[in-house]
């Protein structure tokens, strides 16, 4: 199960509780940015790489997304009667991806550069790696506060620090999700375990990149977005 991935978990569960009245009604990726639907800069990302395997997770407002994607090749994995959080929802949709590492794709997220599945693909190393997440270096974040995530040393390694910001971009192996004991839990708890055994990786972005979690990060992505 250490391969190139052939399946791609989408994070679409959430409340979007920091979007405010926008998402009373509506679902966070189906909210527009430039004209289309969060959902659907997510799905060209993925759908560069196919054939994959494409699972998308559902909870608040799950029958709009999906009825939004009846016509597209996206299982569904819908969380009831409680969300599960990233951890808890990619273990549940796992009989719909398969037992190799998955990529992972957040869907509030606008990306300006090259396809970041793309740069993970390329660098992933199995071998020696648990997981290889993208991150973005806080200066050429939009929409973000805070110092950043985590740091890295000279052998692509990373830890909990400052500089980095985790774009929601990554490739991870699965198996370690079987021994966390908790229904709802974070991916952050998975990561901590590979921390500790030295197999936490990072790629650095080379574009921009807009976190479009709250109502002004759609005006930063959509002028992002026509400035490349």
């Amino acid at each position: 199960m250490t391969g190139t991935p052939q399946a791609a978990m989408l994070f679409a569960a959430g409340f979007g509780t920091r979007m405010g009245a926008l998402t009373k009604d509506r679902p966070k990726p189906l909210i527009k940015v430039s004209g289309r639907p969060l959902m659907d800069h997510t799905l060209d990302l993925v759908d560069a790489l196919r054939p994959l395997r494409v699972v998308a997770n559902l909870h608040y407002h799950a029958d709009q997304l999906a009825v939004y994607l009846a016509d597209r090749d996206v299982a569904l994995s819908r969380e009831e009667p409680h969300i599960l959080e990233t951890g808890g929802g990619l273990r549940a949709a796992l009989p719909l991806l398969g037992s190799g590492p998955v990529f992972t794709l957040n869907s509030d997220a606008i990306w300006a550069g090259p396809n970041p599945l793309y740069l993970l693909r390329d660098h992933w190393n199995p071998d020696e790696m648990d997981a290889l997440l993208m991150c973005v270096p806080v200066g050429q974040t939009l929409g973000h506060t805070g110092p950043g995530d985590f740091s890295q040393d000279s052998t692509g390694r990373i830890s909990r620090g400052t500089g980095l910001v985790y774009g929601g971009a990554q490739i991870l192996k699965t198996d370690g999700l079987h021994r966390i004991e908790e229904d709802a839990f974070s991916l952050n708890v998975l990561w901590d375990q590979m921390l500790e055994q030295r197999r936490l990786f990072a790629m650095v972005y080379p574009g921009r990149w807009c976190d479009v979690g709250r109502p002004e990060g759609i005006e930063l992505a959509e002028e992002m977005i026509a400035d490349v």
